[in-house]
């Protein structure tokens, strides 16, 4: 009987590993990126985003440790379906910023909390915007400049849909630039490959995202500033397939509510 091969863990960083989950998608990449971190010949490790409820790619993560923690950077279940497995396979608690997404005894996660495990100084950097319970995990000592687990705050290629009205674009810009703030951290995203800094990268972020509301902002100029939701999508993404109409209609939605309520303009 043939069995799978066991996923290969790709170094990242000095501290930072990760297996790629086999759920690749229009909106997932090339699948989730699940994270193994320990301090260089540390014996134990933490997990970052366990991904689905795969069972070769848990058994591969269980099989990376001992895992002593196991973290979650937001509660989709792209990332979080697989972590109440890997907590019976590890005995590893699971923490998360929901409780809802806690598993063995994991208490939630609070913002500028500082853990130590496997070694390593881990700080919980609130992210909100992705979704309201994101979080991203800062390595401040993983190399010259560190690195920062971003979740899907930041995506190792394109940008990241805001899941409007959870995730809001005013927290988000708002966590962009507290992330640009870090310098040039090495960027771990939870799906696309590592970027080097996460200061320009989130500048590039910010600069994006200014570039679509100024689309936005012409768009109701021609259309009326009453103009639906779907109306501003065709005009402003009218080049995406119909596997990521609904994420551009959900990333409109979000702009418009900025430029209607959060900055006081549509204009």
């Amino acid at each position: 009987m043939s069995t799978a091969p066991t996923p290969a863990l790709q170094r990242a960083t000095l501290s930072a590993g990760y297996i790629l989950a086999p759920n690749p998608g229009p909106m997932s990449l090339e699948g989730t990126n699940s994270y193994v971190l320990r301090a260089p010949g540390h014996p134990t490790a933490v997990v970052v985003d366990p991904g689905p409820a795969d069972e070769t790619h848990l058994q591969a993560l269980a099989g990376a440790g001992p895992v002593e923690l196991i973290l979650i950077t937001h509660r989709h279940a792209d990332h979080t379906a697989g972590s109440a497995r890997l907590h019976e396979l590890t005995g590893a608690p699971v923490r998360a910023a929901d409780p809802e997404h806690c598993h063995g005894g994991g208490a939630p996660l609070s913002a500028g909390e500082r853990i130590r495990a496997a070694g390593l100084e881990i700080a919980v950097v609130p992210a909100p915007g992705h979704t309201s319970d994101s979080v991203c995990f800062h390595l401040p000592a993983d190399g010259a400049a560190g690195a920062v687990l971003t979740g899907d705050t930041i995506l190792g290629r394109g940008t990241t849909m805001l899941d409007y009205p959870d995730g809001t674009l005013g927290d988000y810009l708002a966590t962009l630039i507290r992330l640009e703030q870090l310098g040039p951290a090495a960027v771990l995203p939870a799906h696309g490959p590592p970027l080097p800094s996460l200061e320009a990268t989130a500048r590039d972020y910010l600069r994006h995202r200014q570039e679509r509301l100024a689309q936005i902002r012409g768009v109701l100029n021609r259309l009326g500033r009453d103009a639906s939701v779907g109306d501003v999508t065709d005009a402003v993404y009218a080049d995406v397939g119909p596997s990521i109409r609904r994420a551009a209609e959900t990333s409109v939605a979000a702009q418009l509510h900025y430029l209607r309520t959060e900055s006081g303009t549509v204009g």
